[in-house]
């Protein structure tokens, strides 16, 4: 699967790159190396090949999670235990030598083994924070449309690259709001009650605090992309609604009040984990009178933010994974999502079946193409 790339018209590379991508024992990949280009890369073929699965690997590789599982387990190769996916990266800044690293994920014996250059990280979010990516996919089209999940681990992800900490914010009012459910159901003392509740009420307002911070860092650059995606004349409002606090001891005092409804519930009723990103056209909510194609103008715009807010917070352009956008837009649109992309002057994957209404679209940018045929990737 060694490929070869073609050079571009611009004499600046991106502030980050993907250089090399090893794989072997994921999915339907055949093991080998893949040598993308720095700029625009379109990867395409026939569905069921592999495209999705060669920017599925970047991003474990960037992150140690999936974007279409939450299952590691399940990119495991038929007929394989294990798989093993190796990303060289090149990172520059200003005048400084360029920085090259080697991030890796393996998996073995039901655990995924993340390495920094050979050597285990501090946790897990300071590794995914390193090596900025951004991933776009056609499940996400419901993020204007679905549920408010959705919207705030939208946030979440640009909370985490500000402060790999508030991942462990997110972990431990999880466990905390789950175990303060259990001793409602049991009876529990009121002590045991409180001590989870504080627990609940520090990590909620931080959580809170940092939901606010990750919206206003998206805000602007969301209605920007909107401007230029959507059709003329459309005037798109987001409203960060939190059902919680950034003030603890009033998260401890709501909790308290709360029990007893709380008791016969399947959750609490107040808090974090019931936020959501409101979002509306002309004053009324986007999901009740969007159409399909405001939707997606939406969407790509949510996306195209969270790359400008990790671009700013951490001074790398994320690379960017688009993954068979094309089968959900018109010509017009694509053309208008990659030309906002490209400006960005990172480095992209894009998979589609469609790869003239793409290379069409970025001409200027003298794109690689790759063809993807029963695992095995080719320079076209």
């Amino acid at each position: 699967m060694a490929t070869q790339t073609r050079s571009h018209v611009t004499d600046q590379k991106p502030s980050l790159t993907l250089d090399t991508l090893r794989v072997e024992g994921v999915r339907n990949l055949e093991s080998a190396t893949f040598r993308p280009g720095p700029r625009l890369n379109v990867v395409f073929g026939l569905n069921g090949h592999g495209k999705t699965t060669v920017l599925e690997a970047i991003y474990v590789a960037a992150t140690t999670r999936s974007f279409r599982t939450s299952r590691l387990r399940d990119l495991v190769a038929h007929g394989a235990s294990t798989f093993s996916i190796q990303a060289s990266f090149t990172e520059r800044r200003a005048d400084l030598p360029p920085l090259t690293r080697t991030q890796s994920a393996v998996f073995s014996e039901g655990k995924l083994h993340a390495r920094l250059d050979g050597q285990k990280p501090p946790t897990l979010a300071d590794f995914a924070v390193r090596s900025p990516v951004v991933v776009f996919h056609p499940e996400e089209l419901a993020l204007s449309t679905g549920p408010a999940a959705l919207r705030r681990r939208l946030l979440d992800r640009v909370a985490l690259y500000r402060a790999p900490t508030f991942a462990a914010s997110l972990n431990r009012y999880a466990k905390a709001l789950k175990s303060r459910q259990e001793l409602l159901r049991r009876g529990a003392s009121t002590h045991e009650l409180e001590a989870y509740e504080q627990l609940l009420a520090t990590a909620g307002a931080e959580i809170v605090r940092a939901r606010r911070r990750a919206h206003l860092a998206i805000e602007p650059a969301v209605l920007e992309a909107f401007a230029r995606i959507a059709a003329p004349g459309l005037e798109l409002k987001l409203d960060y609604r939190t059902s919680g606090e950034d003030d603890e001891q009033v998260c401890a005092r709501e909790l308290a009040a709360r029990r007893d409804r709380d008791r016969r519930a399947i959750t609490a009723g107040f808090g974090p984990h019931r936020d959501d990103l409101e979002l509306r056209l002309g004053g009324k909510l986007a999901r009740e009178v969007a159409s399909q194609g405001q939707h997606r103008a939406i969407t790509l715009s949510l996306k195209a933010a969270e790359s400008v807010a990790v671009r700013e917070i951490t001074g790398l352009e994320p690379i960017q994974l688009l993954d068979d956008v094309s089968s959900e837009l018109d010509g017009e649109r694509t053309a208008a999502l990659l030309g906002f992309l490209s400006e960005m002057r990172g480095q992209v994957f894009v998979t589609t079946t469609r790869p003239e209404l793409v290379t069409v679209a970025l001409r200027s940018q003298n794109p690689n193409e790759f063809q993807i045929v029963s695992g095995q990737i080719k320079s076209a």
